[in-house]
């Protein structure tokens, strides 16, 4: 990877509804030869995939929490159940396997208490091999960024 291809990754992490030729005019290059950079970094995975991200408070999910997670059982084998339990929620945004004290963090989006609540009811308590669990809610963002440094 080059000065031109970390210009590219830039230009596209902050914007990727930019035209082809917009992007190669600004790094100097043939909009051919951009497109062959571009879809060589998708197929050498640089780039994972392209998405739109939307403007929470306009789809109804404007609440933001953020829960950690204390596993009775450990091993991977109780990890894996968990998380592939967390992961067909919709609410679920993001879900990590951590060290330290908790053992998983989940960032969810929601649209209101209740269906929090409901989704405590299926992931946090019964048979979920779940001992504790903490919840944040986020009263203010200061920063929300999907850019990776280069």
């Amino acid at each position: 990877m080059d000065r031109i291809d970390r210009k590219l990754l830039n230009l596209l992490q902050r914007d990727a509804s930019r035209t082809n030729a917009d992007m190669a005019d600004e790094v100097g290059l043939s909009p051919s030869s951009c497109l062959r950079r571009i879809r060589r970094l998708r197929q050498t995975g640089f780039i994972d995939r392209i998405v739109a991200i939307l403007n929470p408070a306009r789809t109804g999910r404007m609440l933001k929490a953020l829960v950690t997670v204390e596993l009775k059982l450990h091993g991977e084998h109780h990890m894996r159940r968990f998380l592939d339990l967390a992961i067909r929620e919709d609410a679920v945004a993001q879900a990590y396997a951590v060290t330290g004290e908790a053992d998983v963090v989940l960032i969810l989006r929601l649209r209101d208490m209740e269906e929090f609540d409901a989704l405590c009811d299926r992931l946090f308590r019964d048979q979920t091999n779940v001992a504790r669990f903490f919840t944040m809610m986020v009263i203010r963002t200061a920063k929300d960024e999907t850019i990776v440094p280069l």
